[in-house]
């Protein structure tokens, strides 16, 4: 019987001020956070200055390069079993960020512009949910969540749901519109 071992790890080099930042997203790799980690890998993006001119005609290599990015993201959310939404949502989320870029100048031929605060981060903007897309996002089923809800007072559902979201964002049930609106 052969001996069925894993590869070993591909250790890298990180830069120092990186280390935090790549255990962060190692972590959530780990823990199955999937939109966490498309999230953590945006900001870490917008963080960067860059300094390349890069060509965005329709038919260049940089933009090639990012139709494989977004197939290979296509394909490995397919693969995580993710809802059709939650797979629209991260997609459409790296488009509007591609679109940004281009129309910021920062993928464009001009020289890159120097922000006031290169350290201010842009904070993704949640939307409220349904608890069928809130759910896998707190790893539980949408019954589970209903049932906690249910169970609990608004301020420990509050409490319950931040400590179960991957970017600690605490979440609130409106009866009016039947969603959850995230509470930072």
């Amino acid at each position: 019987m052969p001996d069925q071992k894993s590869p070993p790890s591909e250790m890298i080099r990180v830069p120092v001020p990186l280390i935090k930042v790549v255990r962060r997203l190692s972590k959530l790799h780990r823990q199955g956070h999937t939109i966490a980690l498309l999230q953590a890998l945006e900001e870490l993006l917008i963080k960067f200055d860059i300094n390349n001119d890069i060509d965005v005609t329709a038919g260049s290599k940089s933009v090639k390069q990012l139709e494989k990015k977004l197939e290979k993201l296509e394909s490995h959310l397919a693969d995580q079993g993710s809802s059709v939404e939650t797979k629209f949502e991260a997609i459409t989320k790296k488009l509007e960020l591609i679109e940004r870029a281009i129309a910021s100048g920062r993928l464009g031929n001009n020289k890159p512009r120097r922000q006031m605060h290169p350290y201010q981060q842009t904070q993704v903007e949640l939307q409220p949910r349904t608890n069928e897309s809130l759910a896998p996002r707190l790893g539980v089923s949408p019954q589970s969540l209903i049932a906690e809800r249910e169970k609990l007072s608004a301020k420990e559902f509050l409490s319950w749901s931040r400590n179960r979201d991957p970017m600690s964002v605490g979440w609130e049930w409106n009866a009016l519109d039947e969603l959850y609106h995230p509470l930072r």
